[in-house]
């Protein structure tokens, strides 16, 4: 049976993974406004900066490597393997969930990133620049588009085929913005139209879209937040059960008909959070 010591070794370790991973993220950020408020200025680093330390540790450790972590941990307070082993197969799993935020995340970014081009290249050509000088003072300042900068900035400043090199870096998740900048371009350039009237409409275009998704995914939070308190429940059902001293880990892990429980609970719950993330899936594109 799982003694109260080893419950408690645990939750601990647990709680104490949490504590250090929080608390390296807010002095990071304490230590970037710094640096914003001090002005350019040097900041004088602490004698022990939790960040500082903890920062290349989180970037080698992975959120995918807690996995193992915990499974270890499970199979110390059940003494068995099946944790361990369980733990090592959802690995590349956590890591497609992290890898999928991190894309999701860079799309964002980009998005944010040509709506900022259009407005900074339609108030460059109304303050009276030449196309080609505005575009190339626009897209130095466009960090979330790096990966495009540079062939955007050569068509510019060597008189190349600028609708062309946008069309290019439009292929990037989340900039296909640049297909309507490109569009506006070359109108501007084989009829004369108004490039700066143009590339406000895309601008105004590009916000509204984007202000639709962010309204959608505020409506879909409440949704996501359920299916993750759901999923939880049987981990939460774990503990109340070894809090009362009624052994579920070993009942679980020892046993024929915990062994069948597991696997089929296992099942449905992996079934279950697919499909609930395809549904919300489903719902963002549409």
């Amino acid at each position: 049976m799982t003694s109260a010591y080893e419950l408690s070794l645990g939750a601990a370790v647990a709680c104490a993974g949490v504590v250090f991973w929080t608390v390296g993220e807010e002095r990071r950020g304490v230590r970037r406004a710094r640096l914003v408020l001090a002005g350019g200025g040097v900041v004088a680093d602490e004698p022990w900066d939790v960040a500082r330390v903890l920062g290349p540790v989180r970037e080698r450790w992975r959120a995918e490597w807690w996995a193992p972590v915990v499974g270890a941990v499970l199979g110390v307070l059940g003494a068995s393997v099946l944790p361990v082993l369980a733990g090592a197969v959802a690995v590349p799993l956590v890591r497609r969930v992290r890898r999928a935020a991190e894309e999701r995340r860079e799309r964002e970014g980009r998005v944010d990133a040509v709506i900022g081009l259009c407005a900074a290249l339609a108030g460059e050509v109304r303050a009276g620049r030449q196309p080609g000088e505005a575009l190339t003072l626009a897209a130095r300042e466009s960090a979330g588009l790096c990966e495009a900068r540079a062939g955007v900035l050569a068509a510019a400043r060597f008189g190349g085929d600028v609708p062309a090199a946008l069309a290019v870096a439009a292929r990037q998740p989340g900039a296909e913005g640049l297909l309507g900048l490109a569009a506006c371009w070359r109108v501007a350039v084989d009829q004369g139209a108004g490039l700066a009237a143009g590339l406000e409409r895309v601008e105004e275009a590009l916000r509204a879209e984007r202000d639709q998704r962010a309204d959608l995914r505020a409506q879909l939070a409440g949704p996501r937040a359920t299916a993750v308190m759901l999923a939880g429940l049987p981990v939460l059902g774990l503990g109340l059960g070894a809090a009362i001293g009624a052994d579920p880990l070993g009942v679980l892990l020892h046993s024929g008909a915990g062994l069948g429980c597991l696997v089929v609970g296992g099942v449905l719950e992996g079934v279950g959070v697919w499909w609930v993330a395809r549904i919300v899936r489903g719902a963002e594109v549409v």
